[in-house]
């Protein structure tokens, strides 16, 4: 990998975070794996020229986790990470927007370079590496539950439907 250093030059990308609600009620949260650490990490890339963020967010959700859905029109947080680049690693800012899952392909284009899988709203936020995506993600469980947990959000609503 040559010299590895800290580039000073910050940069910039939009991502989506997908999600939906079980059967049950509870939020779930995709996660997919990066293609060179293979961590877990959301949907993201670089902005596209003459396409708005949130447009570039959602290309980016189906290319790489093949969903699509209803994205937020605003960014619903940010989060930073280093990214690994050939000889160095590069400070980005992240602008993430919610991508409400309305349907999940069979097939899409980064398929056979990624795992992915649905998990509840805290599991994924313990496997995210970075701490303000974690907080983001939990941050979003409350916003969407009216600030209660998601499983006790599905055991009211089932109350309620006479479940």
């Amino acid at each position: 990998m040559g010299k590895q250093g800290k580039s000073k030059r910050k940069g910039r990308q939009v991502a989506a975070l997908p999600w939906y609600r079980g059967d049950d009620g509870a939020l779930r949260v995709l996660l997919i794996s990066s293609r060179d650490t293979h961590r877990p990490v959301i949907p993201k890339g670089w902005p596209m020229r003459k396409l708005p963020d949130r447009e570039a967010a959602a290309i980016e959700a189906f290319e790489e986790a093949g969903v699509r859905g209803t994205v937020s029109t605003r960014p619903i947080g940010r989060f930073r990470y280093w990214k690994r680049l050939e000889e160095t690693f590069r400070l980005i800012d992240v602008d993430v927007y919610g991508l409400e899952v309305a349907q999940q392909m069979i097939e899409w284009p980064e398929r056979e370079q990624r795992a992915m899988r649905w998990f509840t709203s805290s599991d994924a936020a313990l496997l995210i590496d970075e701490p303000e995506l974690a907080t983001l993600i939990s941050t979003l469980a409350r916003r969407l539950d009216g600030g209660k947990d998601g499983a006790k959000a599905a055991k009211k609503k089932s109350k309620k439907s006479g479940g």
